[in-house]
């Protein structure tokens, strides 16, 4: 599976890997792909910086890149805490009572919420670039748009490309605007946040919109019959996120959730505004049936929501509450019907990859190559 981005990159297989654990990122990076850790849960840097040491130690010299959430403009002065302040304390009620109904414990006296996203906010994701250009990363991934121009600027600087997603063709217009070497075309079906296209339309309309820049298709991926597909509408190369949560290496710390995975259909996820406040596709749960529910108060803009459910995400989780244990990830959980190794994975998407590329061969009259 190899393209010419893949073949500047040094890199086996075209095959992009999103995931928040260190260990999966690096195992993607040694089965032949392209491993990027996703940064967004580091609010200290020295946690970051732990788990790059051991993202690099066990990628054995493969290439690999990390994703940061933050916007091209910030406004000066805010603060976390004047962001919190900004909260209803209806909304606070609103989800306290939501975690009585279920018996949802506190957490232990002096135990933290594990689950922030104050990384969504620019100064903290600045710190973790900081920590990150001391690595050898390959590619900067932006989750929310073009990163900031100086940002841009400085990953060329040290040879480092630069992604963001795209959920439209104009999303990705402004993208190579900004200087942006890759693009992220990302489908309505796939996990976390996206927009309202799926990947079989959107592909090629980025593919044509920012040519000749390379194009990454995501959404809705998971075999590589799929990636065949993606790379005949003019993908270089496809971005996977889902499929790494089911894998061996991933440390979910709940083996509820992995079990709700494995259970879970293509039917079984929602886009919902319920874990940050924008559209965000995750696991359709007793949660995001009540923050859906016309009844309740409904959701907070970004980065409210996600500051106001960051204890009870963390109490849901520490105590694997089932109805209303959730993760975000896309529809194609319907294919995630087993614990595997990232190799084990990588391998079946090659196989996959080589029984389409033979299918259309034979389909157009020419013999395998």
């Amino acid at each position: 599976m190899e393209t010419e981005l893949s073949r500047e990159l040094g890199i086996e297989h075209a095959i992009f890997g999103f995931t928040p654990f260190p260990a999966v990122a690096a195992a993607i990076s040694r089965a032949g792909g392209f491993g990027v850790l996703g940064a967004v849960r580091y609010t200290d840097p020295q946690e970051l910086a732990r788990d790059l040491d051991r993202l690099d130690k066990l990628a054995d010299g493969r290439p690999y890149g990390l994703d940061v959430v933050m916007p091209a403009r910030k406004v000066e002065g805010v603060t976390e805490a004047d962001v919190e302040a900004m909260i209803p304390d209806a909304h606070r009620g609103f989800v306290q009572e939501l975690l009585a109904r279920h018996g949802v414990p506190d957490l232990p006296e002096g135990e933290a919420s594990g689950w922030r996203i104050t990384g969504w906010m620019e100064e903290v994701a600045r710190r973790q670039l900081d920590v990150a250009f001391e690595y050898p990363i390959k590619l900067l991934a932006n989750a929310l748009g073009s990163p900031p121009a100086d940002v841009v600027e400085r990953a060329h600087g040290q040879g480092v490309r630069v992604a963001a997603l795209a959920g439209s063709a104009e999303h990705a217009r402004r993208h190579a605007a900004a200087g942006i070497d890759i693009v992220v075309a990302q489908g309505y079906e796939a996990g976390g946040h996206t927009g309202e296209i799926g990947s079989m339309v959107l592909v090629p309309e980025v593919v044509e919109a920012v040519a000749p820049l390379p194009v990454l298709a995501a959404g809705g991926i998971g075999s590589g019959e799929q990636i065949a597909a993606g790379l005949a509408l003019g993908a270089q190369g496809v971005w996977l996120g889902s499929l790494w949560l089911t894998t061996e290496e991933a440390d979910l710390h709940s083996p509820a959730l992995t079990r709700k995975l494995l259970a879970a259909g293509s039917g079984d996820t929602v886009r919902s505004r319920a874990l940050t406040g924008k559209p965000a596709r995750q696991l359709r749960t007793a949660w995001t049936d009540a923050w859906d529910d016309p009844a309740g108060p409904g959701t907070l803009p970004m980065p409210l929501q996600g500051l106001l459910v960051a204890d009870a995400v963390s109490r849901i989780q520490k105590y694997e509450v089932g109805a209303l244990l959730g993760t975000p990830v896309g529809q194609i959980v319907g294919r995630m019907t087993s614990e595997r190794s990232v190799r084990a994975v990588v391998d079946d998407l090659t196989r996959g990859f080589e029984r389409a590329v033979t299918r259309i061969n034979r389909i157009a009259g020419r013999s395998a190559p």
